[in-house]
Formats: structure tokens, C-alpha cells, sequence
């Protein structure tokens, strides 16, 4: 049935896309090797700063922070005391505070680009409508496709790791955004406009606050998704816990990659703890 499709020239999509790649690397190199460099420095210069904190001093004010986040309740104040523990007695520390680095930097830029694309769509469905379809793209490209890119515009380290982290996890917090301002009640909405409301305070006053726990469960799944990206950036020389994944893959070390792995594992309980007690009422 397909036989009539063999007299149409192939599309050279890949040839394309190369093409593509390789005018903006070169008309935009002026913008990506600063990036690369001053962004990478200070990336860098961050974990090392977090690294030569002692390790009892950063410990112990984690904990501090997980008992008050959980509500003053020994659970996870137990838990982040042990794992953490844990990780510096397997030597890991160092790559623990680059793993955090590149999640946390991830995490942040994702939020300041992901809230107000998702303002925008939820005050324009033309908006909505252009965006919908590339967060789709986003989400459903495969997350190794995103080195490729990244290591054509900022080489390897861990700017392109961040790079690939903010493509791979900045949806969840954009669609969240547009769908708790959508999901306000009309009569609040009304009620601020009879109340001689401008824009920016019924947006501020009543339609963020509103929808606080919707966007905060969608900043939740950003900073998980940018974890979940650890292993897949030390792929192009990120540096931290999922280097020591990929070696002991490329060396068949069972021991050291489960090890690496139960840091992740420890720190995203951690880090998820911490950000839902953010989206918890306050009693």
C-alpha cells in the first residue's frame, strides 16, 4: 500500500536539523561561551563553597530544617540525619553538594522561566494554544535527544547538564501554573474587579494565592525531574553522584553504582519532603 511512497524523495529532516544546530552555535556563539564559562565558574564555585562548609554544621541544620518542615513531627528529621550520615560516611559528600548544586540552580531557573509562561497561558488561549504543543514536545522527547543540543552550544559540564535539566523539567511547573490560575473561582475573580482591582493585584492578591498549591505541586515534579536528570547529565561531564553511576556502569562495579544510586535516592526524599511541606496549610 505504501509502494507509491518510494518515487517521493526523502525529506532530509536530519540534515535539517544539523544545519540548524550548527547556525545557531555559530550566530549565537558570542551568548553561549560567556555561559559556558562565567555560569559554569560560578557553578562551580557554588558546590565548592557548599563543599567546604563542614559537613556536621550543614548536617545539622538540615535536620533542624526537615523537623520544622514536617511539622515538628521525628520522622523525617531521623531519616535526613541518617542518610545523610550515611552519604558522608561512604565518601560521597563532595558529590553529593555538586549533585545539589545542579539541582537546585536547575530547579530555580526552571521556576523563573516556568511561572510566568504559565501566567501567560492562563490570560491567553493563543498563547495556550502556541505553548500546549511544545511543552508536549518537551515532555515526550526522549531525555538523552537534549544532550545533543546541549553539548553543541555549551560543550560538556555542568552548564549543559543545567541546560538539559531546564528543557526536561520546566513543564510540570508551567502547566500547574496554567492550570490552578484557570481553576480560581470566577466569583473571586469578580468580586476583586468590583472591588476596582488592576491586573497585577487581582493576579498577586487573589489569583497566585489561590492557586498556591496547585503551582507548588507542580514545582514539586520540576525539582524531581531535574534530579532525575543527575545521571543522564554526567553523561556530558556534569560532575557529582551521577558520575559515579555512570562509571561503576562502565566498569560493572555493582557496589559503588548502588551506593552512588541510594545518595540520589536520599537525597530526593529529601528534597521532596522539603518541598511538599511548602504546599502544606499552615495550622
Amino acid at each position: 500500500m505504501l509502494d507509491f511512497m518510494e518515487n517521493v524523495p526523502e525529506i532530509p529532516l536530519a540534515q535539517w536539523t544539523s544545519d540548524l544546530t550548527d547556525w545557531i552555535t555559530d550566530t549565537f556563539s558570542f551568548l553561549f561561551d560567556p555561559i559556558q564559562n562565567q555560569f559554569g565558574d560560578f557553578m562551580e564555585w557554588t558546590a565548592d563553597q557548599l563543599a567546604a562548609i563542614p559537613p556536621i554544621i550543614v548536617i545539622i541544620l538540615v535536620v533542624i530544617g526537615a523537623f520544622f518542615a514536617s511539622g515538628k513531627k521525628f520522622g523525617l528529621a531521623a531519616f535526613t540525619l541518617l542518610g545523610l550520615l550515611l552519604i558522608y560516611n561512604q565518601g560521597l559528600w563532595e558529590q553529593l553538594m555538586f549533585t545539589f548544586t545542579l539541582v537546585l540552580i536547575a530547579s530555580i531557573l526552571s521556576v523563573i522561566i516556568g511561572v510566568p509562561v504559565g501566567i501567560l497561558m492562563s490570560k491567553s488561549r493563543i498563547a495556550e494554544a502556541i505553548i500546549t504543543p511544545i511543552l508536549d514536545f518537551m515532555q515526550t522527547m526522549p531525555a538523552f535527544v537534549y544532550l545533543i543540543p546541549a553539548v553543541a552550544f555549551f560543550s560538556i559540564g555542568m552548564v549543559p547538564g543545567v541546560f538539559a535539566s531546564l528543557v526536561f523539567a520546566t513543564p510540570p511547573t508551567v502547566r500547574f501554573t496554567n492550570l490552578g490560575i484557570r481553576q480560581v473561582s470566577t466569583e473571586l475573580i469578580e468580586a476583586s474587579e468590583s472591588f476596582g482591582s488592576t491586573g497585577s493585584q487581582k493576579l498577586f492578591k487573589v489569583e497566585m494565592p489561590m492557586a498556591k498549591q496547585t503551582i507548588m505541586a507542580g514545582i514539586n515534579q520540576t525539582v524531581m525531574l531535574a534530579l532525575s536528570m543527575v545521571v543522564i547529565a554526567s553523561m556530558i561531564g556534569a560532575p557529582g553522584l551521577g558520575r559515579d553511576v555512570l562509571s561503576s556502569l562502565q566498569r560493572a562495579e555493582v557496589g559503588t553504582g548502588f551506593v552512588a544510586g541510594l545518595g540520589i535516592v536520599i537525597l530526593a526524599i529529601i528534597i521532596d519532603r522539603f518541598t511538599q511541606s511548602l504546599n502544606k496549610p499552615k495550622k
